[in-house]
């Protein structure tokens, strides 16, 4: 699919899972699957009902994606075995891409070029399950295009906390309405400026090829990653990429900490799983 509504998707599943090693006092009420998922950093196979990453692929169904590829690392045996052996998807066919060392989001973005075939494609985290309506709508927009969620919708209907979310990248528009920048990690001054209506990235792209281009260009960041954000200021810049904003008042549960596990399990209660 060369160009119109997209049916491929690159979930990036290869994180280290950094913050959800770390153990936490206040979680003592995880099962023993949950604790050894957890340990291991695999987020997306976290049972919460299903595992996790379940739902993030009956999400991109219901959307009306086909073709899903996987970005794991060599290390992530289980997650192949389970969706190869023990989950086989019937609306949905499941490839992998092997992202050999943890260089960062571009990186991985990277290793999913085989798959993508010269197709646009959307990109989105394992660890965030999106509402539908914003995937489906990336999808039928059909060009380079990011999801940018209404911070305060983000609180009230998700499960980050107004304190947390100050630490999330937020969306700068061109004069145009497309997209200008993506700011990490936003000051109060930055913040300020942009209004009482704010909108945050939560790494939900849609692509063109051209991204590969961009992946290819960059260089490390000061933490030493290929950031895919560098990348797409990179194509906007370099490339003459314009990236449409979808706004979303909508909530993404995100699933980062041993702490997120409890409040995502009950709001995912009543998802039935539909692969």
């Amino acid at each position: 699919m060369r160009s119109g509504e997209l049916s491929k998707a690159v979930i990036l599943a290869r994180g280290l899972g950094t913050r959800m090693r770390r153990h936490d006092p206040h979680t003592n009420h995880l099962d023993p699957d949950q604790s050894s998922m957890a340990d291991a950093g695999l987020k997306a196979m976290i049972p919460v009902g299903r595992p996790f990453l379940d739902y993030v692929l009956t999400g991109l169904a219901d959307a009306g994606f086909q073709e899903i590829c996987l970005v794991i690392g060599p290390e992530h045996g289980v997650l192949r075995e389970y969706y190869t052996h023990h989950c086989i998807p019937k609306r949905l066919r499941i490839s992998f891409a092997i992202q050999e060392h943890p260089l960062g989001t571009a990186d991985a973005v990277a290793a999913a070029k085989p798959f993508v075939a010269g197709d646009h494609f959307l990109t989105l985290n394992s660890d965030n399950y999106y509402p539908v309506g914003a995937l489906r709508g990336l999808r039928l927009i059909g060009q380079p295009a990011v999801a940018a969620f209404e911070r305060e919708s983000l609180i009230d209907k998700g499960n980050v906390s107004g304190d947390r979310i100050r630490q999330f990248a937020v969306v700068i528009a061109a004069p145009d309405g497309t997209l200008d920048r993506i700011v990490e990690k936003p000051a109060e001054a930055t913040l300020a400026a942009l209004g009482p209506q704010i909108y945050v990235s939560m790494n939900c792209w849609a692509f063109s090829p051209a991204i590969f281009r961009a992946c290819a260009a960059i260089e490390r960041s000061p933490r030493g990653e290929l950031e895919l954000t560098d990348a797409v200021q990179y194509a906007i810049r370099g490339l003459g990429e314009r990236f449409r904003i979808v706004r979303c008042r909508a909530g993404v549960l995100d699933l980062s900490s041993r702490s997120d596990i409890g409040a995502v399990a009950e709001s995912l209660k009543s998802v039935e799983v539909n692969l």
